[in-house]
């Protein structure tokens, strides 16, 4: 829907600051995303509007009845975004920072002797928070193997390993080495057969900017997000937790409200800008359906980028025009392979005789804005059994175009294997 539409295409692109040229670099293709995505012009209104306002949350003037109106109308906004029937939307200081803090109160309000299982696909926020609490808490933590020819870690693959006294569970629902999207239903649902009270917690970072989130369908106990990888700004984090997560003894004032999980007084301006997010994936579900009902939008929308991008990656990946593409490179290495239908909008690769960074380097002096990823502690899990000491990653979102995706296929087809 969006690729047949070239006047809906140049409409979402102008809604994004800095889309074709970079201020410190001029004109650039921006196709590093998963490092974090393209801001909405709205977004930086919005930021400025907040930043100048010197009034706190919770004083009895008119200031701070605003601004209390727009935390709480950003928090609707979310339960609408990610259809959360339940539980509490609270922000904190970063993605990571607050999967450390809902992992930790899993653990140490489980059962003694319990068990905590996560993934070796996981992004080191939730796998070093995971090892580092089970271990505190003096429970056994369970490795559930990823499959490294395709990216993935499956239900059958969490099922095989499931106990009954798995107490604490965490899933990453994309992976911004692979590209890879996870089952997370599916895997959820293996691991209630077994332990139905277990606490599971998803880091939803790479995947919020790709594809629609639908909390009610997934059953799990907290989802966190990184803003800035969806069209806002960086500075905060986002999560959601269930009702029974909320419960859980935690970090807290003395004396505060038991349900409270926030410290001090948040950005008003970063809700603000929530809002903003949602009411573009209602303008783009407007768009590209007939849906009034906003939730109906954001799926629609949802559905429509997922559509788009698999286009971009397919037109990368095979070819657009008379450019060959990656997967029709000899001297070009697809991770997780060409034809795999959990992608989202992500592809890594090496060539053949050059190092990541300087193919990196050359797509950049093009103005093509690419990242290495290296086998260290953030993507060491994934890159070491494969052999690659680094990789390319090309990140794609729905207001990148074949165009662009053209430019690179044409760099990279002349970018013979060095002697």
């Amino acid at each position: 829907m969006i690729r047949e539409n070239p006047d809906l295409i140049a409409a979402i692109r102008d809604r994004f600051a800095h889309v074709d040229s970079c201020p410190f670099q001029g004109p650039r293709i921006f196709f590093e995303n998963a490092g974090g995505a393209l801001t909405l012009k709205s977004v930086v209104e919005t930021s400025a509007h907040y930043a100048a306002i010197p009034d706190n949350q919770g004083r009895d003037n008119p200031a701070a009845h605003a601004l209390v109106a727009t935390i709480d109308k950003a928090k609707a906004d979310l339960a609408l975004l990610m259809n959360a029937p339940s539980g509490q939307f609270f922000a904190g200081e970063s993605g990571t920072e607050l999967l450390f803090r809902l992992i930790r109160t899993a653990c140490v309000n489980a059962p003694e002797g319990a068990k905590v299982i996560g993934s070796s696909i996981e992004h080191p926020a939730s796998r070093s928070a995971a090892q580092r609490w089970a271990g505190i808490a003096g429970l056994d933590y369970v490795n559930v193997p990823h499959d490294d020819a395709s990216g993935q870690v499956t239900p059958a693959d969490y099922a095989a390993l499931m106990t009954p006294d798995v107490a604490v569970a965490t899933i990453l629902h994309a992976s911004p080495v692979t590209g890879m999207g996870m089952d997370v239903a599916g895997i959820v649902q293996e691991i209630r057969k077994v332990a139905p009270e277990c606490m599971i917690i998803v880091d939803g970072i790479q995947h919020a900017a790709h594809g629609q989130i639908d909390l009610a369908a997934y059953d799990v106990d907290g989802y966190v997000i990184s803003p800035y990888k969806m069209f806002s700004r960086h500075g905060y984090g986002i999560a959601w937790i269930s009702d029974r997560l909320t419960a859980l003894p935690h970090d807290m004032l003395l004396n505060a409200p038991a349900t409270g999980w926030e410290f001090g007084t948040r950005d008003t301006g970063a809700y603000a800008t929530v809002s903003d997010v949602v009411r573009y994936f209602e303008w783009l579900g407007g768009e590209v359906s007939e849906a009034t009902d906003p939730r109906a939008r954001i799926e629609a929308a949802g559905q429509a980028i997922h559509a788009y991008e698999t286009h971009l990656t397919n037109a990368l990946l095979h070819g657009t025009g008379n450019l060959p593409g990656l997967a029709e490179m000899a001297h070009v290495t697809v991770l997780a392979g060409a034809d795999n239908p959990a992608r989202e909008g992500l592809v890594s690769i090496s060539v053949t005789g050059h190092a990541s960074p300087d193919v990196v380097r050359l797509l950049n002096d093009n103005g093509i804005r690419t990242h290495t990823r290296k086998a260290d502690h953030y993507s060491g899990n994934v890159l070491d059994p494969l052999g690659l000491s680094d990789c390319i990653r090309i990140s794609l979102c729905h207001y990148n175009t074949e165009g662009e995706v053209a430019k690179l296929l044409g760099i990279l087809s002349e970018l013979a294997p060095a002697a």
